[in-house]
């Protein structure tokens, strides 16, 4: 239980990190990283696994690299739902999708 919720703290920090850093992302407070965080995890757990399967085909054909379009497209779901954080086009979507899955790999690395 506590390994969850400092996972979670780590996510949302990540989060609000990168969207400091790059243009075209902003999260409005650390509350707002937090709810982020929440919900990307959620989406990412009980969506992504059944849009990987029907967009299977596609992703053999570009040998995985659809992932990082269909991460896009959660990231800019997760933008309309949350109030206080914003992601301005699919090109800012993306770019934060491979930013936020690099820097989760090697935060999460470092964290227990």
């Amino acid at each position: 239980m506590v390994s969850v919720l400092i996972n979670w703290i780590v996510s949302a920090m990540v989060i609000f990190s990168v969207a400091y850093i790059l243009p075209g992302v902003k999260v409005s407070d650390f509350t707002s990283a937090l709810v982020v965080a929440l919900v990307l995890g959620i989406i990412n757990a009980l969506l992504k696994p059944i849009l990987l399967i029907l967009t299977l085909p596609i992703n053999i054909l570009t040998l995985g690299l659809f992932t990082f379009i269909l991460n896009a497209l959660l990231i800019l779901l997760v933008s309309n739902i949350v109030i206080g954080f914003k992601v301005d086009g699919f090109f800012a979507a993306l770019i934060f999708a491979i930013v936020l899955s690099i820097a989760n790999t090697v935060v999460h690395n470092f964290v227990p």
